[in-house]
């Protein structure tokens, strides 16, 4: 698997970096989010829960895969700022609160 990001674009305003990509997989099966998340912090020198992959297309029959993700600057950002089901599919879950204790009768 060859990634190339062929676009980069700063969104200081939601604390993240938006990532346009190709991955050339020719021979191999599609990679799945966590494998291209994984890419995608390699090259940005990032964590991979600061990474929410959005989608992946791929072109049928080419090897090729194109997508989009969203590189945060802090995991806490990517909570506050993504949907539910999107940090579901890439992994990232917020800590759960711990249960409060019942009062003694």
């Amino acid at each position: 698997m060859k990634m190339e990001i062929t676009e980069k674009r700063e969104n200081p305003l939601l604390k993240r970096v938006e990532v346009y990509f190709t991955i050339d997989h020719t021979g191999e099966s599609t990679p799945g989010r966590n494998a291209v998340g994984e890419e995608i912090a390699k090259q940005m020198k990032s964590k991979r829960d600061q990474i929410v992959v959005n989608n992946l297309d791929t072109i049928y029959g080419r090897g090729i895969t194109k997508g989009y993700a969203k590189v945060y600057e802090t995991k806490e950002a990517a909570l506050q700022h993504e949907r539910e089901y999107l940090l579901k599919r890439n992994g990232i879950e917020a800590p759960k609160p711990e249960p409060a204790e019942k009062p003694a009768e």
